[in-house]
């Protein structure tokens, strides 16, 4: 199913259909480390896909205008393009330590305070390391520091 697609009002990550928990199920048994471990692969594929289009584009593209505001037209368009590679090279990397998690059987579970982050949170992100409540908590210092 393609990226965005909704089905029963919840929304399809990389084309991967929402994990649907069976009554009495063990938390991040065998069968949902492999569906968050499929989503994270097919996110990971996605957006190196999106840098190699970037990069084709580029070298496409590129092109030494004698017109300065042409000039700077690309360079601004190509700057734009190299800030969203380098938000999703970081992704990327926060899926991959993600991924290694799911390998050390370590994923699912908050690191500051250990309790499950739970499956429909993970669903809406599946990189998330926190509780809903320790990441609230995160969030309101950051703002307290900051202002």
């Amino acid at each position: 199913m393609p990226e965005g697609t909704k089905k029963l009002g919840v929304l399809a990550i990389a084309g991967v259909e929402p994990y649907q928990e069976k009554p009495g199920e063990e938390y991040m048994n065998t069968t949902q480390r492999g569906h968050f471990k499929l989503i994270l692969e097919a996110w990971r594929n996605q957006l190196r896909e999106e840098v190699d289009r970037t990069l084709t584009h580029m070298q496409d593209e590129a092109a030494n205008f004698p017109d300065p505001v042409d000039r700077a037209a690309q360079e601004e368009e190509f700057s734009l393009e190299l800030r969203a590679r380098d938000r999703e090279r970081k992704l990327i990397k926060k899926i991959e330590k993600t991924l290694q998690k799911i390998e050390e059987d370590d994923f699912g579970f908050c690191d500051s305070c250990g309790i499950e982050i739970g499956i429909r949170r993970l669903e809406a992100r599946p990189t998330a390391d926190q509780c809903i409540d320790c990441k609230t908590l995160a969030e309101i210092k950051e703002k307290q520091m900051a202002g």
